[in-house]
């Protein structure tokens, strides 16, 4: 374990994703119907009294899968909360009068500790617009390796926040290989089934109204990763997700050609979770690459506030200047030639996490809070689903440079050190780590 000296305190623990043959962990039942709050406070309780308390959010978390995966694979970049407080935790425990108790090490939670759907709805302006939007719309979920409980955890975190269900027998939820077949799956992993459990969880969050296609490629190799996007498309998905990357290569421009140029799909792409310096599938000049955040409630007219996520130099959202993928002709910075990474961003700060339901293997412990750039492409790929079907030519990356005062521009923070400020530095407008901002409504993702 590394311990960060950030403001957040956080430590993260590296090990290697493995596939996973253990039994499923502790299953929590007798869960009723639950909304988390919102940033509204109680009248003997003031709104700086809360952000007062979420400012003290201190977690330590480790990686999902694999951190550093050899040429040619990707990691995913799920990051698993296993200690401390999270800003939910005390948020909760500010408007109780109360102090916030620490999670212990892999201890699974009897109910969620990290933000839900009315807290991610609240915070990036979608409340009306995901009661509203969605229906008949498909969101591709595109991971690697077989969740065996993905379905019946599905279930757990929808009728926990009184969701509608989102079943394989209603039509809401499927799940298929990269070929396709809903019967010969990949082996089971255990580090990507949570994974699959945060991508499929925020997707519910942000978009209740939406279909799911869950496509597992049979490993973590781009190349298989790639077939199981072309699989999602050809299956009608116009919105697909991927919380996965890894380094750059010579390679990338072919994967471009054979696995993202999709004109009318929105396509995210998480931009890592290592800090400053460019990743791939997020590099590709297709997709909408998607930075992340620390999100905590604020005092503010808006209720809530954004920076850059950082834990330390080499822990936070992925940002940079492609050394292979041609610049986009939407993206205007001038500092960088080639194609820069990020286009948005979203929540991905584990301190200041999301809720998740997993039970299988090892990492399955019932109830979880979450980060990493894993948690804010599927947002990002659902707020672009509750915004309506792409035009069939376009590509939905561009629509956020159309208009950019429908994002609330992050201006603080950094992601570590680079020669040329904006590539990891917030600034007002564009820059790296966040993009043109985060979520305000549908406005920038609609063409």
């Amino acid at each position: 374990m590394r311990t960060s000296r950030s403001p957040h305190m956080s430590g993260r623990w590296r090990r290697a994703g493995s596939t996973a043959v253990a039994t499923s962990a502790l299953v929590l039942a007798g869960l009723g119907t639950a909304v988390h709050a919102t940033a509204a406070t109680p009248d003997h309780v003031s709104a700086k009294a809360v952000a007062t308390a979420v400012a003290n959010a201190h977690v330590q978390y480790e990686s999902a899968c694999d951190a550093t995966p050899k040429k040619g694979y990707a990691a995913c970049n799920a990051l698993r909360v296993t200690s401390g407080t999270t800003a939910f935790m005390e948020k909760q425990a500010a408007l109780k009068g109360l102090t916030a108790k620490t999670l212990k090490p892999n201890a699974s939670s009897a109910s969620p500790t990290g933000y839900g759907p009315s807290d991610l709805q609240d915070a990036y302006g979608l409340t009306d617009a995901a009661a509203a939007n969605g229906s008949g719309e498909t969101i591709a979920i595109v991971d690697a390796y077989d969740d065996p409980n993905a379905a019946a955890d599905l279930a757990t975190y929808r009728s926990y926040y009184g969701l509608p269900a989102c079943t394989t027998a209603n039509g809401c939820f499927k799940k298929v290989s990269q070929t396709g077949s809903t019967t010969s799956l990949p082996t089971a992993d255990s580090g990507w089934a949570g994974e699959i459990s945060l991508d499929l969880d925020m997707v519910s969050a942000i978009a209740p109204n939406a279909k799911i296609l869950l496509v597992e490629a049979k490993s973590a190799t781009m190349a298989n990763l790639g077939k199981a996007v072309n699989e999602a498309v050809t299956l009608g998905a116009k919105f697909v997700s991927n919380s996965y990357g890894g380094s750059e290569s010579s390679s990338d421009t072919s994967y471009d050609s054979s696995y993202f140029n999709h004109p009318g799909v929105a396509i995210t792409v998480s931009a890592g979770d290592e800090g400053y310096g460019a990743e791939y599938p997020a590099a590709s000049k297709y997709v909408t690459s998607v930075g992340g955040t620390a999100l905590s409630t604020s005092s503010n007219s808006r209720g809530w506030t954004e920076s850059v996520w950082k834990t330390s130099s080499t822990e936070g959202t992925g940002s940079g200047c492609s050394s292979y993928d041609a610049k986009p002709s939407w993206q205007t910075d001038t500092g960088c030639t080639k194609r820069m990474i990020s286009d948005v961003s979203a929540v991905a700060d584990p301190a200041t996490g999301v809720s998740v339901y997993d039970s299988y293997g090892s990492d399955g412990t019932g109830w979880n809070t979450y980060g990493g750039t894993s948690a804010s492409a599927p947002i990002i790929a659902s707020v672009y689903a509750l915004a309506g079907t792409p035009g069939s030519s376009d590509y939905p990356a561009q629509y956020p440079y159309e208009d950019t005062s429908a994002l609330n521009d992050v201006t603080s923070g950094n992601n570590g050190s680079c020669s040329t400020s904006y590539f990891c530095t917030a600034k007002s407008g564009y820059d790296g780590p966040t993009g043109l901002g985060t979520p305000a409504g549908l406005g920038a993702f609609t063409g």
